[in-house]
């Protein structure tokens, strides 16, 4: 404002001189050129007499140095002709001469802020103020006024030295203000701050005394008081979903189903630890990818998948050949079942579920097994209860034709003792039956499995040498605790060690292995021998209750031992190559017992055994 202002001015005074002077110019042109005694025919003529007019001319020349005794921005005054010849000029020095070429003032006047504050901080400069003496709408001269920028400067200068310095402390005071009153208005701010971030951290709202004193009647207190209450009941949520995430996942690592949730963008979100067998690849790897990243690698499996995702048609229980077929064929196969999550009509996720095709089926073989052996179980206990009343009545009636035919001829006793043979064996046959369907009481027992297959290898060793079978044992470092009826699990044993040493007499002999260890929290037994195997054709009749390929078997002994493993929450399974062998394999539960610290101090750990004879 004061720059422009004092602009301004200097314009306005230039102004004005101009105006003087070319009123005073125009007077004394008048005056002079209308002396009918001067010739004015010629364009020279006219010239000659407008320079004498005006350089003779007192009242003109003493205006031109009072405008520049009182007019300190005026550097100079001239009047020039068309060519830029002074006619007058405040320096005497300078009539008759070119005149230099300067820059309108009108420029600076109307130039920005920018520009006029490089006026008064730049370097010395004129600039001069025109208007032009005319003749019949042609100019003939030229009133020039000369503006300097010292005097600009020497004004300014002070003056906007003063403003800076007013400025400079007025911003400074504002800025201690402000800090001042933005410290004392932040102050609560500050406060809700602290209050937010133990609201993260999840420590907002555990300490009730220092709340209460905290809380007031003001906008921050009601503010602080609700941040409070936030923070409560974030605590409690934050517990739930802790607890509910702790439980899930425990949950999905005991599936044995393979589990995957999926968004509405076909994301995984939720991946059971059972998935890494099926597809390979770990959780981590899978969490977050779509079913295109995740199934990219599975063409079987994914072809299916993708499928169902794009036509948006749910899959139920699908079977499809695992990928490890491709190398395999004749491996396993996986079931596939895929639902899609609807909320009010709009797709929200999809659940996607796989399960081992073969352990389905191998359960669904065990459970009708089962059901056959308790159908035969309800069948021989009734046909048993009735057959063991006739059998008692004739034991009795023989025993009484005994006594009334004393002294018959030896043939007819000999009869007599033939049917009484037989008709023991028939009872024991019915005791069989009735021993088999009857519910077993089992003595349950802690026990290591290891000391019990040591005291069954040792019991079989002496009798398996005598047919050049040699007994071995690969029994594992670590212990094997069960809690089992301990004669019943060392018969069951002792039946498939005895059909395996058996199945190896007519090759006279070979190797015995029983070997066990942990498989999860399943202790596993294996018995394998070299025998010729069992053929294929009679393979699901073996556990069948009095089936046999043996003279003189009893068609007992793997059925009872199936049982036995069936009381003990166990299972058993074998597989078999034809003249090569079979392997049975036994599983039991293990018992974990907790014990304290110094009873585990002082039991040594065994070390691992190897295959060794018995």
């Amino acid at each position: 404002q004061l720059v422009r202002q004092r602009i301004d001015e200097v314009f306005r005074n230039g102004e004005f001189v101009t105006l003087e002077v070319y009123q005073a110019s125009r007077d004394a042109l008048e005056n002079d050129l209308a002396n009918p005694r001067l010739k004015l025919n010629t364009e020279p003529e006219f010239h000659d007499a407008v320079e004498e007019s005006l350089q003779t001319d007192a009242g003109l020349n003493s205006l031109l140095q009072s405008i520049i005794g009182y007019s300190p921005a005026i550097y100079d005054v001239t009047i020039s002709d068309p060519e830029g010849r002074a006619l007058v000029h405040t320096d005497a020095n300078m009539v008759g001469r070119p005149l230099p070429q300067r820059d309108d003032f009108s420029a600076v006047r109307q130039g920005g802020f920018w520009k006029q504050m490089q006026e008064i901080y730049g370097p010395r400069a004129i600039y001069e103020m025109r208007l032009p003496l005319k003749r019949g709408n042609q100019p003939f001269a030229t009133i020039r006024v000369g503006v300097s920028t010292v005097l600009l400067k020497g004004e300014l200068r002070p003056l906007l030295t003063r403003a800076y310095f007013i400025s400079g402390v007025s911003i400074l005071l504002a800025l201690l203000l402000a800090a001042l009153y933005s410290n004392l208005a932040l102050r609560p701010l500050e406060a809700i701050s602290r209050k937010l971030d133990a609201l993260t951290a999840g420590t907002a709202g555990l300490q009730p005394g220092a709340a209460a004193k905290d809380q007031g009647k003001d906008e921050f207190g009601v503010v602080n008081t609700k941040i409070d209450r936030l923070g409560k009941e974030m605590k409690d949520v934050k517990e739930v979903f802790s607890a509910l995430k702790e439980n899930l996942d425990q949950m999905m690592s005991n599936l044995q189903d393979g589990v995957m949730l999926f968004t509405r963008d076909e994301r995984a979100v939720l991946v059971s630890a059972s998935v890494e067998t099926f597809l390979h690849r770990s959780r981590a790897e899978l969490l977050g990818k779509t079913a295109q990243e995740i199934f990219a690698g599975t063409p079987r499996l994914g072809k299916l998948v993708m499928d169902a995702f794009r036509a948006h048609q749910p899959l139920g229980q699908v079977e499809v050949l695992s990928e490890a077929s491709l190398n395999d064929p004749g491996t396993g196969r996986v079931q596939v079942s895929l639902d899609f999550i609807e909320e009010n009509g709009e797709r929200i996720g999809a659940l996607l579920t796989l399960r081992d095709a073969e352990s389905v089926h191998k359960i669904e073989d065990e459970l009708e097994f089962s059901r056959r052996l308790a159908a035969v179980g309800r069948l021989t206990s009734g046909v048993a209860h009735e057959v063991k009343n006739p059998i008692n009545a004739i034991v009795v009636h023989l025993e009484l034709l005994r006594q009334k035919s004393q002294g018959i001829e030896p043939g007819t006793q000999r009869h007599m003792d033939v049917i009484g043979t037989e008709i023991r064996r028939l009872d024991r046959v019915v005791q069989t039956l009735v021993d088999f369907t009857r519910p077993m009481d089992l003595h349950l027992a802690e026990m290591d499995l290891r000391r019990l297959l040591d005291e069954v290898t040792m019991l079989a060793a002496p009798d398996a040498e005598k047919h050049g079978v040699h007994v071995l044992r690969d029994i594992a470092s670590d212990a094997l605790p069960v809690k089992i009826d301990a004669d019943l699990v060392k018969q069951a044993v002792l039946n498939i060690m005895i059909n395996g040493m058996q199945a190896m007499l007519a090759k006279g002999g070979g190797n015995l292995t029983v070997s066990a260890g942990r498989s999860e929290s399943e202790a596993l037994i294996t018995i394998s021998d070299e025998g010729g195997g069992i053929p294929e054709k009679i393979r699901e009749k073996i556990f069948n209750l009095y089936f046999t390929t043996k003279s003189g078997g009893s068609g007992i002994g793997l059925p009872m031992s199936y049982r036995v493993l069936q009381l003990h929450n166990g299972s058993m399974d074998f597989d078999s190559v034809e003249g090569e062998g079979t392997r049975f394999r036994l599983r039991l539960p293990l018992y974990e017992r907790h014990e304290s610290a110094s009873d585990a101090g002082e039991r040594a750990p065994a070390e691992r055994r190897p295959a060794q004879r018995a």
